[in-house]
């Protein structure tokens, strides 16, 4: 080890030498141990310096470190990174769909291609010649060319650097400048799934997984539709049908339940009709105790069809008390200025147009009584 140093306030040490990946290019870093010490980052300072940061008190500068990378964590890395590769030449082949960028995230791994319109079809195209390639475990060779022989080379992007370039070759596939950890052979990485494809920033970003992501991500997914079948009372390959019925059961309920929300609320209109018409008046006005603002809106509704008619109606629920006044085309009555003020004096809120309003006031609220105060008042005559 040749010093102690910090790295946004976190104590990190400085060797001579390392097999630790710093977090580069897309690709996270490496985690493990340092002899005792947990190693929980690897990046590279400002100044260039490689900084492994630790939990513990780090070993004495001048000793001899032993250091082990998380193997696991490595695997998946590596899995990601040349997964990632294949999947971008896959996605360049088939749908001309050039990478943009490329995240290998903790949870979620994307590629940004610079296509804002990638069809379906070609998606799941890309993601079958990625994973013939997995299938067919051809060699994957990390090597550093000559600036003749770079030259040569059909690479899939240009280098991001000038001097000893060091190209990741998947078998006759594809060739990329790259500096990630890779697998030795495409069959390594196991798979690749594509989880989502959605516009982003005028292209389109991929999300998926490779290798023992991809295997969770699956494990996942299967569990998830397991447990939709089991509610389903239905196999796993059924639960379309099964979707599609309940679908068309809910489309039938809820056109029954529309039908009867009319013939309530013609029922209720007629009632508070009659009842208006045996008093003489032209304002219908009621409670409807456990009526909604949906149900209010339809006798309203009801009401309004007679050309000089007035309706002032409110329910009662566990929020209170929707209210809704709206008028027949012949009537002059401003309800949004009538509920304004209503509201007002209830202590509730409201408004609206002068041929229609709505509010809601609080539920302890007598609201037939209220419309009468108001009404008696000089400026609540219609």
């Amino acid at each position: 080890m040749t010093a102690h140093a910090a790295l946004d306030g976190k104590i990190s040490v400085l060797l001579d030498r390392t097999a630790f990946y710093p977090e580069s290019g897309g690709q996270m870093a490496d985690r493990g141990q340092m002899g005792e010490v947990s190693v929980v980052d690897v990046q590279v300072g400002a100044d260039g310096a490689l900084h492994h940061v630790v939990e513990g008190d780090p070993p004495e500068v001048g000793a001899e470190i032993v250091g082990k990378v998380d193997a696991v964590r490595r695997r998946v890395h590596m899995a990601l990174h040349t997964g990632q590769h294949i999947l971008s030449r896959a996605l360049l082949d088939i749908a001309q769909a050039e990478t943009v960028s490329a995240r290998l995230g903790e949870t979620a791994c994307t590629i940004d291609v610079g296509v804002a319109d990638l069809v379906e079809r070609d998606v799941a195209r890309a993601e079958d010649l990625a994973n013939a390639v997995i299938d067919g475990d051809v060699v994957i060779r990390s090597f550093f060319p000559d600036p003749e022989e770079l030259a040569r080379l059909p690479l899939r992007r240009e280098p991001k650097v000038s001097d000893r370039v060091r190209v990741i070759q998947i078998g006759d596939f594809d060739w990329t400048p790259c500096g990630g950890t890779h697998c030795l052979r495409s069959a390594q990485v196991g798979l690749v799934h594509i989880v989502g494809v959605e516009r982003y920033k005028g292209g389109t970003r991929v999300t998926f997984g490779a290798g023992r992501r991809a295997r969770e991500q699956l494990a996942g997914e299967s569990a998830l539709l397991r447990a939709l079948a089991q509610e389903l009372s239905s196999g796993p390959r059924d639960v379309p049908s099964a979707v599609e019925k309940l679908r068309r059961e809910l489309a039938t309920a809820r056109e029954a339940l529309g039908q009867a929300r009319a013939q309530l609320a013609q029922r209720a209109a007629d009632e508070i009709i009659g009842a208006a018409r045996a008093e003489g008046r032209e304002m219908v006005v009621a409670q409807l105790e456990g009526a909604s603002a949906e149900l209010l809106r339809a006798v309203a509704k009801r009401v309004a069809e007679l050309p000089h008619a007035v309706a002032m109606l409110a329910g009662r629920d566990d929020e209170g008390a929707p209210v809704v006044v709206a008028r027949g085309s012949a009537s002059a009555f401003d309800c949004g200025s009538f509920l304004k003020r209503a509201a007002q004096a209830a202590g509730g809120r409201g408004g609206g147009r002068p041929e229609r309003a709505e509010g809601r006031i609080p539920a302890n609220v007598d609201w037939p009584a209220l419309v009468r105060s108001l009404l008696d008042a000089p400026q609540g005559a219609p």
